[in-house]
C-alpha cells in the first residue's frame, strides 16, 4: 500500500509539474489563457441563464402572490429531523400557511431507503407546529429538483404554487417547475454565508448545466405512477373551512 502510495504522489506531483504543450511561447500562452477564458464562460452561462430569467419571479414571504400551494424541496436530515436548512424552508412555509398565502404545503423529499425518510420529517416538522396533517402532503420520490418539480405537476396536479428554498438553489427550481408546467413563484430563504452556503454557490454552477438539460429534453422522473389526490383533498378542506389553524 505505501509503495502504490508513493508512486500516486510522484504521478501527482510530475502532472503538477508538467506545462501544457506550446506553453512555452508566448502565442501558446495566449491560446490556453483563450481557451480557459471560453472554457469558464461556458460553465458560467446555465447560471447566468437562471439568474436573468428567474431572479424578477423570487420574493419575501411578506412580498410574494398567493398561491394554492407551496412546495418545500427536501435538504438533508440530522439526526432523523430536518437540517437547518431544511428547517428554515419549513419554517417559511408555515409563515405562508399563517399568512393565508397558501392553503396547503407541498413537502418533497427523498425517501430512497427505509433508513432516510425526509418527506415524513418535514410532514412532522409542520404538523408539531400547527397545520393540520391533511393540510401537508408528502411527495416520497423528490430524488431531485426536477423530480420533484414534474411530479408536483404530473403526479400531485400543482398548476400554481410557490417554491421554497435557499436564494442560490430557488432560481433552479424556479425555473424547472415551470418548465414542468407550474405557473410558480418562489421565496428565497437567506441563511448566513458560511462554508454550507459557499458550497451550495458552487455545486449550483454543475447544477444549473443540468437544469439547462432537464428544460431542453424533460425527461421522466425516476420514479412516476398514478395521480395522488392529497394536493386535492387540502385544498377541499380549505375551500369548506376545514381542521382549525395552529
Amino acid at each position: 500500500m505505501w509503495t502504490i502510495m508513493q508512486g500516486l504522489g510522484r504521478r501527482c506531483r510530475w502532472l503538477l509539474t508538467r506545462r501544457p504543450p506550446g506553453w512555452g511561447t508566448r502565442r501558446g500562452q495566449r491560446r490556453w489563457f483563450q481557451a480557459l477564458a471560453v472554457g469558464t464562460a461556458l460553465a458560467l452561462t446555465p447560471s447566468a441563464w437562471l439568474f436573468m430569467t428567474q431572479s424578477h419571479k423570487i420574493g419575501t414571504v411578506q412580498s410574494v402572490p398567493a398561491a394554492p400551494v407551496a412546495v418545500v424541496f427536501g435538504a438533508g436530515l440530522m439526526d432523523g429531523k430536518p437540517s437547518p436548512y431544511l428547517a428554515h424552508r419549513l419554517d417559511a412555509a408555515l409563515e405562508l400557511y399563517r399568512a393565508d398565502k397558501v392553503q396547503a404545503i407541498l413537502v418533497t423529499g427523498d425517501n430512497g431507503t427505509v433508513a432516510y425518510d425526509e418527506t415524513d420529517a418535514m410532514r412532522g416538522y409542520l404538523i408539531e407546529r400547527g397545520v393540520p396533517e391533511v393540510r401537508v402532503v408528502g411527495d416520497y420520490a423528490g430524488f431531485d429538483t426536477w423530480d420533484s418539480c414534474t411530479r408536483a405537476h404530473r403526479i400531485f396536479g400543482v398548476d400554481r404554487a410557490v417554491l421554497i428554498s435557499q436564494t442560490f438553489h430557488v432560481r433552479r427550481a424556479l425555473a424547472l417547475c415551470r418548465a414542468a408546467g407550474i405557473d410558480a413563484s418562489g421565496v428565497g430563504v437567506e441563511e448566513w454565508h458560511d462554508t454550507t452556503w459557499h458550497y451550495g454557490e458552487v455545486r449550483e454552477i454543475g447544477s444549473a448545466a443540468k437544469a439547462f438539460l432537464n428544460v431542453l429534453v424533460r425527461p421522466d422522473p425516476a420514479l412516476l405512477g398514478r395521480h395522488e389526490d392529497g394536493v386535492t383533498r387540502a385544498l377541499a378542506d380549505a375551500a369548506l373551512g376545514g381542521a382549525a389553524r395552529g
